[in-house]
């Protein structure tokens, strides 16, 4: 299967501070991917920088074996990767209706973009009802449904997910996951960073571990759930 997303060697962070130290992954065409780790790992960074949001300092971001290192972060998202950020990050002051429209700000296929919103009303159809509600209003869980929602709107070949259960209630988390594993079938590609070891490492393929800016270890997800030391640093399962 081939890499739709490869990082090679890249160093980047903020100002004086190296946080990525030269990492290098990469994500297939179809699969989902999770990348896993203590706090300030390095993951968020690392999705920020596939993003555009932080600049590469050396090394490679490679999608669709091209690189993104020149590009700004919206002409990014309109090749066809978009990230949901950790904390959801929605406009509190407009509507639901509005932040789904707002994800779609760089289509002009009115049609399919009333295609997509009756896709993410399927997925949740919380937000069908609260349209029209300002999106502040909401609950940490539907604004987590909005974040993703809004992603969707751009129509991205690969999502990338910083820390989707958050904060959420045990049944909120299933259905998140349970999202992610339709969006997979449905056939987006996924990057997954999330907290949570276990449900992450349940529903990916393959999984990476990131320990202080770098990549310690590299498996299938089936593996890495097998692995001594994944199972006592991070699922808090004895050896």
């Amino acid at each position: 299967m081939a890499a739709l997303l490869e990082l090679r060697e890249v160093r980047a962070g903020y100002g004086p501070l190296e946080v990525l130290k030269g990492v290098s992954l990469s994500v297939r065409e179809g699969e989902i991917a999770t990348l896993i780790g203590a706090n300030g790992a390095g993951k968020s960074t690392a999705l920020m920088t596939i993003s555009g949001l932080i600049r590469v300092r050396s090394g490679e971001v490679l999608y669709e074996g091209k690189s993104l290192r020149r590009l700004p972060a919206h002409r990014i998202v309109a090749a066809g990767l978009c990230q949901v950020p950790e904390g959801r990050r929605i406009f509190a002051e407009l509507t639901v209706m509005e932040n789904l429209e707002l994800g779609a700000y760089s289509r002009g296929d009115r049609a399919g973009i009333a295609e997509d919103l009756e896709r993410v009303a399927a997925l949740f159809p919380r937000l069908r009802e609260r349209a029209g509600q300002k999106a502040g209003t909401l609950s940490g869980g539907e604004q987590q449904m909005l974040a993703i929602g809004r992603a969707l709107m751009a129509r991205p070949r690969l999502l990338l997910l910083d820390e989707p259960s958050l904060g959420l209630a045990p049944f909120l988390v299933h259905r998140i996951f349970e999202v992610i594993r339709e969006l997979n079938a449905q056939g987006t590609t996924i990057l997954l960073v999330e907290q949570n070891a276990n449900e992450a490492l349940q529903i990916a393929a393959r999984g990476y571990v990131m320990e202080t800016g770098r990549i310690a270890l590299e498996d299938t997800a089936q593996a890495l759930l097998r692995n001594p030391q994944v199972r006592q640093a991070y699922l808090g399962l004895a050896r």
